[in-house]
């Protein structure tokens, strides 16, 4: 099945999910209390034009019953105040308390023409880029009164309501995904539990169970997760079971065999030329057939947990190169103490298991390198052979596998478990192995062991 790279995590989505829930709620009733908000105001300002307008139009009429009417005093009469002017359209001029300055053509055609076909008029234009509200009222065919109320103070308001609805708005929208966050964690409490299970079961702890108690709804779940690891335990300790047998039934023969080949082999002197080869041949057989048996038991042991302790590495590795007869300059790091937290089998069998191969397909180890990194323990092992084919490479730690290129990187002899069981050491020890390619030519077997100091 193929991964999905770049993805984000469940956490992250959740959280974005609340977030754009809760943004998209408080925008929408920030949306109408804010179009709710302007009608209102807005309507309560027009009516006030409008009881304004009627009001100066009564004192405008009252001053057109003279003979000769003076539109400038009556204007100057009027309380106004700042936010609002009064124009007056007689016999085609219109007059104001001062001077026109443009004012007059703020009044639109269209209110004109409302004015005088039905009386009375009201429209909202822009003037000089403010808002303002006109109220034309008609006193005679032949004179009306027009008043111009500026809205500037109520377009403020109305940016700072919508400014103040934005931010409420920012506000909840990270609410929301705060409370998601906080929300998936809780929700994903027991998914971790079951990730630790998951993870103990990994690393060889096949007594590792969930609790169907702790979360009514994952009952399921947890029964299915405890059964499915019960019946891995009986199926892998049957496995071991059948391995540890076949490996003990089969070591009392090949003692038996091993005694009789080695009697063959210290008369092979007097043997003739053919009999003298096939017996090199059986000790070879034979010997490796031990090697087989052996690894076989080692492999039934394998999945048992991992017996960690203090060890000194440095020891462990310059007592594996000393062993295959190597030369303990090719240890780099060792030698100062490194007491790393491993268990001391296993980590001894993956030094000998790769030190083997090097000598066996790779034409002898150039390098041991001990080193850390941080918390974690780095062991490097690099041979002088032809590298590992990286066709090769996802399959060369599995259980009788050995790489296309093995003949050429050395005699064929191997077992195919030596790097099975050092990929199953380091497993236990929650790490990972993989191979790469040494600079200069050859390859360069990893090993990354978390948390050993």
């Amino acid at each position: 099945m193929r991964r999905i790279r770049g993805r984000l995590g469940l956490r992250t989505r959740v959280a974005a999910g609340f977030a754009a829930g809760a943004l998209t709620l408080s925008a929408s009733m920030a949306l109408v209390s804010y179009e709710v908000t302007r009608g209102e105001l807005i309507s309560g300002r027009e009516r006030q034009a409008v009881r304004s307008a009627t009001f100066d139009a009564r004192v405008v009429a009252a001053g057109l019953n003279t003979e000769h009417p003076d539109f400038s005093g009556m204007l100057r009469s009027l309380d106004t105040g700042g936010n609002r002017r009064v124009l007056v359209f007689h016999l085609g001029h219109w007059y104001a308390r001062t001077a026109d300055n443009g004012a007059s053509a703020a009044i639109p055609q269209s209110l004109q023409r409302l004015v005088a076909d039905h009386g009375q008029g009201i429209q909202r234009v822009r003037v000089d880029g403010a808002p303002v509200v006109i109220v034309g009222i008609l006193l005679t065919p032949a004179t009306a009164v027009y008043e111009i109320d500026y809205l500037r103070e109520l377009d403020q308001t109305l940016r700072t309501i919508g400014w103040v609805l934005i931010l409420v708005a920012s506000a909840v929208a990270a609410a929301g995904a705060v409370l998601g966050w906080y929300a998936t964690r809780y929700v994903l409490r027991p998914l971790r539990s079951v990730a630790a299970a998951a993870q103990g079961i990994s690393a060889g702890d096949l007594d590792a169970r969930l609790d169907p108690a702790t979360d009514p709804d994952l009952e399921p779940l947890s029964t299915s997760f405890n059964g499915m690891v019960d019946q891995l335990s009986r199926r892998i300790e049957k496995d071991r079971r059948f391995a540890a047998d076949v490996s003990h039934e089969l070591r009392s023969p090949l003692q038996t065999l091993a005694a009789s080949a080695s009697v063959l082999e210290r008369r092979r002197d007097s043997l003739d030329e053919r009999t003298a080869m096939a017996a090199g041949l059986v000790v070879a057989e034979l010997a490796r057939f031990q090697q087989l048996v052996d690894d076989l038991l080692e492999l039934s042991r394998g999945d048992l947990p991992a017996q960690i302790g203090p060890v000194d590495v440095g020891e462990l590795a310059r007592r594996a190169v000393q062993g295959r007869g190597l030369d303990p300059a090719i240890i780099q790091g060792g030698g100062q103490e490194l007491r790393w937290t491993v268990d001391r089998r296993r980590l001894e069998q993956v030094l000998v298991n790769l030190l083997d191969n090097a000598v066996t397909h790779g034409g002898g180890p150039v390098a041991l390198r001990l080193a850390t990194d941080g918390a974690d323990g780095i062991i490097e092992v690099d041979d002088d052979g032809p590298g590992v084919n990286p066709a090769d490479r996802a399959t060369i730690f599995d259980r009788f596998v050995r790489g296309r290129s093995a003949g050429a990187r050395g005699n064929d002899t191997g077992t195919g478990l030596g790097l099975s069981l050092v990929a199953q050491h380091v497993t236990a020890h929650g790490g990972r192995v993989h191979v790469l390619d040494r600079p200069g030519g050859g390859a360069r077997f990893r090993i990354e062991l978390p948390g050993v100091r």
